[in-house]
């Protein structure tokens, strides 16, 4: 086995740490306080080819490999989540189910320039009552003439209300269940389609979180995308990748609770000496550190056992659970070593704490995992 990033890796994960350290987490602090989307940091990471990680050269990526992709997100995560949280929605959520299901028209339609960044991209998945239970899904599509009709309403999307393209899931076959499900390319400017004002959130302050409503919305006959009935299928593959990505971010948020928490604890001083000396902030800090490399090997695999052209449903789900776990429990231990400074503004554990909850949430609940898992077990 062997556990070194390639040259390539080691490149993307430079490039995208300095970018990240120099004009990223110096502003990470006013984007939550302001909840202002960072458009200039959206088109700084398309200059830098970022968004072209995951995508081949033929569609204007660089052809980068998964594991390179999970490197560049725990880097941006590790500066700030809101961004972190974006650029994974565009490429992972957005814009992958477009290049592993579209036609080539399709592909060549959508993706060059969203990865030039012209414009974002997000995937509408979620509904009012279809969370968890995704294959509930009651948005509709029936053909008419040369266009699909969409109505219906999709939830908590990432990109909602500022994507220029978006993949919609909808039933077109009611009696089928969910083989009665199809996914929908469209455009940020359909006829139809009204976005609400974003949500205000406990975190992620700065990306954008919306509803969308779709009214008689009309979108071309092409714009289907594979076949009639294969939606379900292709979410779950898409959320197969999803997850590598959002344990990607849950271990950056926990490897910057880890690098605050070492920093304050050489600072802070306490009868007489660093509170970095008393054994039990150092059992923190060490359970910390384990926890972070722990959920960076796992993620890692998961995202080579994808490049591998292997299956890693079992693996994504495990690495997303534990990671997003062991990030929510960094955060915490953070603040506590932090003691009521931790509680304030004036240091980021806070933030790292609010932004930490939404990692056992988004992309299937920690509790849907152990569903994956047990059932990936054969327990079904």
């Amino acid at each position: 086995m062997h556990f070194d990033l390639t040259p390539d890796q080691k490149a993307i994960r430079d490039l995208v740490r300095d970018f990240a350290e120099r004009e990223v987490k110096p502003r990470a602090a006013e984007f939550d306080r302001t909840a202002e989307f960072p458009w200039d940091l959206v088109r700084r990471m398309a200059e830098l080819d970022l968004f072209g990680i995951p995508f081949p050269e033929a569609y204007g990526g660089i052809g980068g490999d998964a594991v390179s992709y999970a490197v560049a997100i725990e880097e941006v995560a590790r500066a700030d989540a809101s961004v972190a949280i974006t650029y994974l929605a565009h490429c992972s959520l957005g814009l992958s189910p477009i290049y592993l299901f579209g036609s080539e028209a399709q592909k060549r339609r959508w993706l060059p320039p969203a990865i030039r960044g012209e414009f974002l991209a997000a995937f509408g998945l979620t509904e009012p009552d279809a969370g968890s239970d995704a294959g509930n899904t009651r948005t509709t599509a029936r053909p008419d003439g040369d266009t699909w009709v969409l109505n219906g309403s999709k939830v908590f999307i990432t990109n909602g209300s500022v994507a220029g393209v978006l993949v919609v899931t909808a039933v077109t076959d009611p009696a089928a269940g969910h083989r009665g499900i199809s996914s929908f390319i469209v455009p940020g400017d359909a006829r139809g389609l009204r976005r609400l004002t974003p949500w205000e959130k406990l975190g992620h302050r700065a990306s954008d979180t919306a509803e969308l409503v779709f009214e008689d919305c009309r979108i071309p006959r092409e714009n289907l995308l594979g076949t009639p009935g294969e939606g379900f299928v292709q979410f779950l593959k898409t959320l197969d990748a999803g997850r590598i990505t959002i344990a990607a971010m849950s271990v950056g948020i926990a490897q910057a609770c880890l690098e605050a928490s070492l920093e304050y604890a050489r600072q802070r001083v306490q009868f007489g000496q660093p509170i970095a000396r008393f054994q039990a902030v150092q059992f923190k800090l060490a359970d910390m550190a384990t926890a972070v490399e722990l959920a960076r090997l796992a993620t890692y695999r998961a995202a080579w056992l994808k490049d591998q052209g292997r299956s890693h449903t079992r693996e994504a789900a495990m690495a997303k659970l534990f990671a997003s776990e062991a990030c929510v429990r960094a955060a915490l231990e953070a603040v506590q070593i932090h003691g009521g400074y931790g509680y304030t503004t004036d240091y980021p554990v806070e933030r790292y704490l609010r932004d930490a909850k939404l990692m056992e949430i988004g992309e299937g609940t920690s509790e849907i995992q152990r569903l994956v898992i047990a059932r990936e077990l054969g327990c079904r």
